[in-house]
């Protein structure tokens, strides 16, 4: 992992070519290691590697079974230092059952720090996909590269930037910052016109509520071959945002959940952790460090030499206070003064949390023990964009109809709501009182915000970087507090397949791209962003600068694509403080 720093492109070349300087296998094109997957009945969901410390790594399979078969299975797994696995340093057997979905996973443990690895499983003549796995590296450390990523939609497209990222040469590790499965469903549900154009239909066909439709999605986002390149190349640091569960959760519920019609709120979301946990690559809660905690507190800390720590934060389950709506609202807000008290004392209300204090305490810790030990960077793996995404007077701007005259004339709260629906009209209210874009994200938590900020500063670490996701866009932000001191920089990447947010709104690509740009030029935090692409960001870290690239693809709605760089933003220390350069 130690190597010269380059800001190298991703290209179609390179693509083409697998992963040019890396070991034999890599270089065969990633595709060719899904398709086996598809080919091999017994695995054919493909393998995967996540959740590593310096001398252990979790390692993931599924066992698909039919008839006599579909009780316990055994099998061995098998790992080596080389991908034709002449010698192999460790192995041990496993077992699996319809309790855990025939999913697999082991501790592979006794490792070498920094080390590469190669594994497989097998289960009588059947043998699993190669896939490549990294343990954390201790001591000197020059150079990181992280693939970041958000928003696998299945209906949407076909996962192309997973697919790139498995090519990627730069990349060391993938950090998966949420919405890995969407819980939608129905003939008409999101993406429903787009998913039965191209063949890529959920399922089930409904909304995923129980622990089987769960189990079933979960299965269903791991046939694509994208997602098995990806994971069969690179080992995987994640965290969750809301749709693993269900839109927009808190707490005591979620926005896409009725009790009425779905049941219990505690019971769907048990069975959507339960499901997480058996398909993805994660360490269960017996393998942590830090004994007695649950799978609902799945947060995790990563040390990257003397180089970087990397901490990742639960946001969803564990602590948020239930989301302001602004319909709820939006009668009193009737002016500057009016919506400066809204900001001020209702969103910035305090008490209103989004970090347990564990998760606090955790993240407390690690930023002061990272700074004691003079690593240089401290990064955050983020669900959602931290920066003030406040919305410029896009009526004023010109870029939106002026939607006084329709909002004056509705007869009943009804009406209004059914106005105010309208992505432009909502837009256009928001941004005449320069409200936050959604109130789920960190600009509906200030209090909330303010304190992670107040906290990273009491650990001598005002100098974050945030790697966010949940929004559909790219970002490059300049973080500050309230009292407009630098508290970081903020990269925040756009869907592997989820739409950008004004293009899925219905505005057009002329509007959509003039919204970018007005969102860079007239919202202080914010240097640039872009929702027209789908993709992935590559941040490399050096010792003492970095670079972020933006990578996105030319289409989700065939396998077949290209990459492309977006920009290029380099970043650096100076001064104690992380800056954009």
């Amino acid at each position: 992992m130690t190597r010269p720093f380059r800001p190298a492109e991703v290209s179609r070349r390179a693509l083409l070519a697998g992963m040019a300087g890396s070991a034999v296998f890599l270089a065969v094109p990633s595709a060719l290691l899904a398709q086996a997957a598809i080919l091999n009945p017994v695995f054919r969901h493909g393998v995967a590697s996540g959740d590593p410390d310096a001398t252990s790594v979790v390692l993931w399979t599924r066992v698909t079974t039919e008839g006599a078969a579909s009780g316990t299975v055994s099998g061995t797994w098998e790992l080596s230092a080389t991908p034709d696995f002449a010698q192999v340093l460790k192995s041990g057997p496993f077992t699996t059952d319809p309790g855990r979905d025939h999913t697999v996973k082991v501790l592979a443990g006794g490792l070498n720090p920094g080390g590469v690895y190669y594994y497989r499983f097998r289960v009588g003549e059947a043998v699993s996909p190669l896939g490549r796995a990294r343990t954390l590296p201790e001591g000197r450390l020059d150079r990181l590269g992280i693939a970041l990523t958000s928003c696998s939609n299945y209906a949407f497209g076909y996962f192309n930037a997973y697919d790139a990222i498995a090519r990627d040469a730069d990349i060391d590790f993938v950090l998966h910052t949420g919405d890995y499965i969407y819980e939608y469903g129905g003939q008409d549900g999101w993406g429903a016109d787009i998913a039965h154009r191209i063949g890529r239909v959920h399922a089930p066909l409904h909304e995923i509520v129980s622990l089987a439709d769960y189990r079933t999605r979960h299965a269903q986002y791991k046939t694509d071959m994208g997602a098995q390149a990806m994971h069969a190349n690179h080992t995987l640091l994640a965290c969750w945002d809301d749709h693993e569960s269900a839109n927009n959760p808190w707490t005591g519920g979620a926005q896409n959940h009725q009790p009425d019609t779905e049941g219990d709120w505690a019971t769907r979301r048990a069975a959507s952790i339960r499901a997480y946990f058996e398909w993805m690559p994660v360490r269960e809660p017996e393998w942590l460090a830090v004994k007695g905690r649950s799978r609902m507190q799945f947060w995790r800390g990563y040390s990257f030499g003397d180089l970087a720590t990397l901490q990742t934060i639960e946001t969803r389950h564990t602590a948020r206070a239930k989301q302001i709506e602004y319909m709820d609202y939006a009668e009193s807000i009737t002016d500057a003064a009016s919506a400066r008290r809204f900001k001020e004392d209702v969103l910035g209300a305090p008490d209103r949390p989004i970090l347990s204090p564990e998760c606090e305490a955790d993240l407390a810790a690690a930023l002061t023990r990272s700074v004691e030990q003079g690593q240089p960077w401290r990064i955050i793996g983020c669900p959602m964009v931290i920066a003030r995404v406040d919305v410029p007077d896009v009526v004023g701007l010109g870029l939106v109809a002026d939607p006084s005259a329709k909002l004056a004339a509705a007869k009943s709260k009804e009406e209004l709501a059914k106005i105010a629906a309208d992505p432009a009209v909502a837009m256009a209210w928001k941004g005449r009182f320069n409200l936050p874009d959604y109130t789920d994200a960190w600009g509906g938590y200030p209090w909330a915000r303010e304190r992670l900020y107040d906290l990273s500063r009491e650990a001598g670490a005002g100098d974050l970087v945030f790697l966010s996701g949940d929004s559909h866009s790219f970002w490059v932000n300049r973080l500050a507090d309230q009292a407009g001191r630098p508290a970081g920089i903020e990269f925040g990447t756009a869907g592997i397949s989820s739409p950008g947010d004004f293009v899925d709104s219905g505005f057009g690509p002329e509007t959509a791209r003039a919204l970018d740009k007005a969102w860079a030029e007239h919202i202080p935090e914010v240097t640039w962003t872009d929702n027209m692409h789908q993709g992935y960001v590559r941040v490399e870290f050096e010792r003492e600068q970095g670079m972020a690239t933006f990578v996105g693809v030319d289409t989700v709605l065939t396998p077949s694509y290209r990459t492309m760089v977006l920009r290029r933003v380099p970043f650096a220390r100076q001064d104690r403080q992380v800056v954009l350069t």
